[in-house]
């Protein structure tokens, strides 16, 4: 993670705009018959595959993104699995990237169902960054009848959770007042970077949310985390000054980071 700092910087306004189950979704949508029942996207049991991801109703199964295939059958045998179709994928998410380019210019795709969009500069629905978010969303809905939730914040960090706070079809705002009260219970796995084994040691510390983890110096956490200790020091005070990186591809939508959408 580049530019996590401590520096002051003008008040941003960021949107984290995520695509729910957005493969299942498009396959939902271009064949109406699937509706209400358990569907997934991904590879088959003979070729040990995995799902890319399931649709919520699949989700009360107990299914989630990078399950081997032959698991999710056993816990759900009515699945209806379905294969990666990329091409219609990447139709859709760049007809979504042009629904973004009316807002602002600054985006940075992540994949294809997900984008961080700078709209500091904009003066759209007076320059308000949540109703800007919520007409985003219903522009989506309205060009490809899928639907989208939004976190909205003054950094890339908070967005990003923030748009997995009201799922499915949500958004959710953390303003700058607000940000020491939202993250002090924050569970330390939802910082960037905190995967199984950094959060095992992190536990194993007595670390288990944001406030417990700002208890601890920098030069602590560099000792024990190397350079990434930085990136929780920052983080868990919710400080995050990483640019948006217009320039930046976006990648398929990947198994490890579609679990919850």
């Amino acid at each position: 993670m580049n530019h996590v700092t401590n520096n002051t910087t003008h008040q941003r306004k960021i949107i984290h705009i995520d695509m729910d189950c957005f493969y299942a979704a498009v396959e939902i949508r271009d064949n109406p018959t699937l509706q209400d029942k358990p569907v997934a996207i991904g590879g088959t049991s003979k070729q040990r595959g995995v799902l890319c991801t399931c649709n919520y109703e699949a989700r009360k199964y107990g299914l989630h993104s990078a399950m081997p295939t032959w698991i999710a059958l056993q816990k759900c045998p009515e699945l209806i699995l379905l294969p990666v179709n990329m091409a219609k994928y990447k139709e859709v998410s760049q007809s979504i990237r042009q629904v973004f380019s009316n807002y602002t210019d600054l985006i940075e795709p992540i994949s294809l169902d997900e984008a961080f969009l700078d709209v500091s500069s904009s003066d759209l629905h007076k320059g308000s960054a949540t109703l800007m978010a919520k007409a985003i969303r219903s522009d989506i809905y309205q060009k490809e009848h899928l639907v989208a939730s939004a976190g909205v914040s003054f950094n890339k960090f908070l967005a990003k959770i923030a748009s997995d706070w009201n799922k499915p079809n949500g958004q959710y705002v953390i303003p700058p007042q607000h940000k020491d009260k939202f993250i002090s219970d924050l569970p330390v796995s939802k910082i960037y970077g905190v995967g199984r084994v950094t959060a095992n040691k992190l536990h194993g510390l007595n670390i288990h949310t944001c406030s417990d983890l700002q208890q601890w110096k920098l030069n602590e956490l560099l000792d024990i985390f190397g350079k990434y200790g930085s990136v929780l020091y920052y983080l868990s005070r919710g400080i995050d000054n990483r640019v948006i990186q217009t320039t930046r591809e976006a990648k398929s939508v990947s198994v490890e980071g579609n679990v919850r959408k």
